[in-house]
């Protein structure tokens, strides 16, 4: 009887168990980078604050050229990151 069992049933030895192994480290290596790396914003929210909302240098002729320097900096605890190239609005005031 033992002899039967044997002969009807084949056992792949080994075959298996590294092949479950290595796609279960794959996986873990990938979650690992994934947890590591995903967040990349700093975990916070930033937030943009200028040094002066409004610039007035009164009367000026037309054409004439004028500098000013705005602080820009980040208040917040995230990564501040730009979509689109900033620009400045410049408005005729009253």
């Amino acid at each position: 009887m033992s002899k039967k069992y044997k002969k009807g049933r084949r056992q792949q030895k080994g075959s298996l168990n590294p092949l479950i192994l290595l796609v279960g480290g794959v996986l873990l290596i990938v979650a690992a980078l994934v947890l590591a790396f995903g967040n990349r914003n700093g975990g916070g929210t930033p937030a943009l604050a200028v040094d002066q909302e409004m610039i007035d240098y009164g009367d000026i002729k037309l054409e004439t050229n004028l500098t000013f320097a705005v602080k820009v900096t980040n208040t917040g605890d995230g990564t501040l990151r730009f979509r689109e190239e900033p620009y400045i609005e410049v408005r005729e005031g009253c």
